[in-house]
């Protein structure tokens, strides 16, 4: 028999389950995580982030199709190119928890390196 919730505690609807496993599915990929890390901390083309996540350009693309329609990354247009940029910087806070919770020596990645959630 399944307990609806414990203590204070509500179990959260299958919806909203499904919902933020498919967000974690998207960003199991080190490719998008990579890609969310560096449009949280600024705005970027197609291109310049293909040559900073070094990826292939149809690739990056790709994975950032998939980020905006999963409504993680929102573009706008600047005469030729798409600009990219977060959506949700709650999902900036997700990353760094997460990044944080890992076991990587400081000299390789520095608090002052670390994010702060982007506003919308």
């Amino acid at each position: 028999m399944a307990v609806a919730g414990i203590g204070c505690f509500t179990d959260p609807p299958g919806e909203l389950l499904t919902q933020a496993a498919a967000t974690f599915g998207l960003l199991a990929s080190p490719a998008r995580l990579h890609l969310m890390w560096a449009l949280a901390q600024d705005e970027s083309d197609v291109s310049k982030l293909a040559k900073r996540v070094g990826g292939a350009l149809p690739a990056v693309s790709q994975h950032l199709a998939k980020l905006k329609l999963a409504g993680l990354v929102r573009s706008r247009r600047e005469g030729r190119h798409q600009i990219y940029f977060v959506d949700d910087p709650h999902i900036v806070a997700v990353v760094q928890l997460m990044l944080d919770q890992l076991p990587v020596p400081s000299a390789q990645f520095p608090a002052s390196r670390r994010l702060s959630p982007v506003s919308a």
